[in-house]
């Protein structure tokens, strides 16, 4: 592997192949794979773009071959900050088709956050649009290039500046045939016990750690988790967050989708209108989908506009859906919902759709494989019985075994035997979890520890909210005391009286009661829709 990573040990490399869980093939071999099987299926749509599986990879390929001749080579890091575009797809599988690794950097990231990755990543190249919105993201390349000796290519999808080359013109490029393509990239096939995808991880608390995830770990990522969504040849999943992100990219998201041999459609807008629209014109059947936007459609009269005949499944992923918005999910959409529980460092547990209401309602997922190790551990690291709450930690086959050059780091994320530390407080009840918040999302009053998501599910229970975030504020007496902040329904009213006087009503310790409530209009969010919690403490504490 790449100097800096932490391989599996050989004799559990030697059993994941004994198992036929490593397949000893790559992402875009893969993706070649389904377009074997169904060449002329559409494997992308976007609005009025249909590219086919024979399409995509032909563009990949040549693609990779013009990256080669542009001075790429195997094992240069390539930070890719592209939007939500078939482009996006196509440079991924030529990055990973010349064994080139992509760094995937999301939208709403800035100078400083893409400064880090070029940093620690040793970044060659970057991938990036010119404009999207107001934001101009050439003046940052130019300056990143300006500061890093090693940053030698800037590649635009849109139109370049002075200095930087456009991504179109090394798609369509010169004619390239088959034979001549297949053996410049025969030459530079990456093993597929090397690196295929430098995620990124804790970017909302902390400076992103790169996690390094190999060609055999993601494509059983991929397979593994559309097999657990029951995707086949005729699944159209409709892709509407950030496609960088492991939940879009491979949980199952678009390797998952393609591993199967169905469609992936981008969606070209994430307000309800754009995604409905795109579920009746596209047929869509499955979307993958997070708190905030799940809320926001219950909530309103759109999706009743259009035809949802064809949507079996919406997936959650993120953090956790209550089950009163499962519920509703059901008799309001008529589909299943789907959790998606996991971590981009490996363990994805899911849901399954011929669950019990008890396990689809409430749980947060079984481990999308037999051979994934999950083990629930007290303070103490003692493993608690099943029941028990302590934190989730987990050994397996696409579950990474260290962070990109972060020794540091690592001896705090894993124990001596090799299991991620998840940092999730979850109760397990045979190959089921139920998360119960971040092992560091727990409120310290006075000794006594506050759930948050244990009083922010209760909370949704109150008809007038739409969305909760329970955050521990600085307390002189009691060291932490806990601030509700709510967004309301449009016309409705909260006050501090009413929402402690429900909270009694459930019967929990007067210990756990918020001390303050805060009704806001929107909940600062990540772009996968996380609740960006440290910066709304900062904001209460300023």
């Amino acid at each position: 592997m790449l100097e800096g990573c932490v391989p599996w040990p050989d004799e559990a490399a030697g059993e994941f192949r004994r198992l036929s869980l490593w397949e000893d093939i790559t992402v875009p071999e893969m993706v070649e794979r389904a377009m074997h099987a169904a060449p002329t299926r559409d494997a992308l749509v976007f609005g009025d773009r249909r590219i086919s599986y024979e399409e995509l990879v032909r563009d990949a390929r040549r693609l990779a071959v013009n990256l080669l001749d542009l001075g790429l080579k195997p094992l240069d890091r390539v930070v890719v900050q592209l939007p939500n575009v078939p482009e996006f797809v196509i440079a991924y599988l030529a990055l990973n088709w010349i064994g080139a690794i992509p760094v995937m950097a999301l939208r709403a990231h800035r100078h400083a956050e893409v400064r880090h990755f070029v940093r620690a990543s040793g970044a060659t190249a970057y991938l990036l649009p010119d404009v999207i919105g107001s934001f101009d993201y050439r003046p940052m390349a130019t300056e990143l290039a300006a500061e890093f000796s090693s940053l030698r290519h800037l590649i635009v999808a849109g139109e370049p500046a002075p200095g930087q080359r456009a991504l179109d013109p090394l798609i369509a490029g010169d004619e390239v045939t088959d034979r001549e393509s297949a053996a410049r990239l025969r030459a530079v096939r990456p093993s597929p016990d090397e690196v295929s995808t430098m995620l990124l991880s804790g970017g909302t608390t902390s400076v992103s750690k790169l996690i390094p995830r190999t060609h055999n770990d993601y494509v059983l990522n991929a397979r593994l988790c559309a097999d657990a969504a029951g995707f086949d040849g005729s699944t159209v999943f409709m892709a509407i967050l950030p496609l960088g992100h492991n939940y879009n990219l491979a949980s199952p998201g678009l390797l998952g989708t393609f591993s199967a041999g169905g469609t992936v459609v981008i969606a070209t807008g994430t307000d309800a209108e754009t995604v409905f629209a795109t579920v009746q014109r596209e047929r869509v059947t499955v979307i993958a989908s997070v708190v905030p936007l799940i809320t926001n459609w219950l909530d309103s009269d759109v999706p009743g506009r259009f035809d949802l005949s064809s949507l079996r499944v919406v997936q959650n992923g993120g953090a956790r859906l209550a089950p009163e918005l499962r519920q509703r999910m059901r008799r309001q959409l008529g589909c299943t919902p789907q959790e998606i529980y996991g971590t981009a460092e490996g363990l994805i547990n899911m849901t399954r759709l011929d669950d019990t209401d008890a396990l689809l309602l409430e749980s947060s997922g079984a481990p999308v494989s037999a051979h994934d190790e999950i083990k629930v551990l007290d303070d103490d690291d003692r493993e608690v019985p099943d029941g028990e709450a302590g934190e989730l930690v987990v050994r397996g086959p696409y579950t990474i075994r260290g962070y990109y050059r972060a020794p540091e780091k690592n001896a705090e994320a894993f124990t001596a035997d090799g299991f991620y530390r998840m940092g999730d407080i979850v109760r397990k009840r045979g190959r089921h979890v139920f998360t119960e918040g971040r092992r560091k999302d727990l409120i310290n009053r006075g000794g006594e520890k506050i759930s948050c998501d244990e009083i922010e599910n209760l909370i949704f229970g109150l008809p007038q909210v739409v969305g909760v975030a329970l955050v521990g504020l600085p307390d002189p007496v009691f060291g932490e005391r806990a601030c509700a902040c709510v967004v309301l329904q449009p016309g409705t009213t909260l006050s501090f009286d009413e929402l402690v006087g429900y909270l009694r009503g459930q019967k929990i310790a007067s210990f756990k009661l918020p001390e303050r409530l805060e009704v806001m209009a929107e909940f600062p969010v990540s772009p996968v829709g996380k609740i960006l919690k440290r910066e709304l403490r900062e904001r209460l504490v300023g």
